[in-house]
């Protein structure tokens, strides 16, 4: 898949995107890179330690986060984006679900857009417009408002499939499609867990899976610890993720997953690249 410049295998390759929160309440780093500088700074160190993507976020999306007009997300995205690929020479993802910034992201720069709403965001209808025309890549993420399920596994697998429908239906082609289970979004312990476990199914629908379980709740519950302290946990998901099939991880500790994912691609005969 073409990002940006750089053309990832991610058929046979797989490949981690560092997470840039910039952002004064996130749920994990909250204030730590929310000025150019520090932002900046963060970027080239997790390209230093294997990250072959950024992926840059303006507003939390953590449990009982308060939303940011379009104004706000904006002037805090853009300008690191801007910065971003100026510099370094990595594809830049932007995180939101809103129409307004992500077409402002892509001005900027922004060479992927990574939607927590998979498209499906009521009050951005035209997120899928708007990426269609620009011609980028995307991430769409599976969500519900609520985590109810008739059959969880089945009514997932069904409603990837219905996010995938609404892209090719919008005019994003089946090369700009890359697909995201969701894990801490609109389910439970047990459907997180579920949904890492089959990862091959979300696989099987064609489309490149990008797993992000960085510091989350679902590490947190089973090991029953403090977000700075899950980073073996989510290794360990991130592990199963690529021996299922994933091939983008998007995490906050990315020497930590860098090195463990290098060497189980290279127990299973898998490339890894920067």
């Amino acid at each position: 898949m073409l990002i940006g410049k750089k053309n990832l295998d991610l058929k046979n390759s797989a490949y981690i995107c560092g997470i840039l929160n910039v952002t004064p309440d996130s749920f994990s780093d909250g204030g730590k890179y929310n000025n150019l500088d520090a932002a900046l700074y963060h970027a080239e160190e997790m390209i230093k330690d294997g990250a072959a993507m950024i992926d840059v976020g303006g507003e939390s999306a953590r449990p009982g986060y308060t939303m940011i007009s379009d104004e706000e997300e904006i002037s805090r995205v853009a300008p690191i984006i801007h910065a971003l690929k100026e510099r370094f020479d990595v594809p830049v993802s932007l995180d939101t679900y809103k129409s307004g910034v992500a077409k402002a992201g892509i001005e900027a720069g922004a060479d992927l857009i990574n939607d927590i709403w998979g498209l499906m965001y009521s009050n951005s209808p035209d997120m899928g417009e708007v990426i269609a025309k620009a011609g980028v890549p995307c991430c769409l993420m599976h969500n519900r408002t609520e985590a109810e399920y008739s059959d969880f596994l089945s009514d997932y697998l069904e409603d990837n499939r219905a996010i995938i429908r609404k892209a090719k239906q919008l005019g994003i082609s089946d090369d700009k499609i890359i697909l995201d289970p969701g894990v801490g979004f609109g389910k439970t312990y047990e459907h997180n867990l579920m949904a890492i476990n089959t990862l091959e199914k979300l696989c099987a629908l064609g489309y490149p899976v990008l797993l992000g379980t960085s510091r989350k709740s679902v590490v947190g519950l089973t090991l029953d610890l403090p977000k700075n302290e899950r980073v073996e946990g989510t290794i360990a998901t991130n592990v199963i993720g690529l021996i299922k099939g994933a091939s983008i991880f998007r995490v906050h500790d990315v020497k930590e997953n860098y090195r463990a994912l290098k060497m189980a691609a290279a127990v299973i005969e898998m490339e890894f690249d920067k």
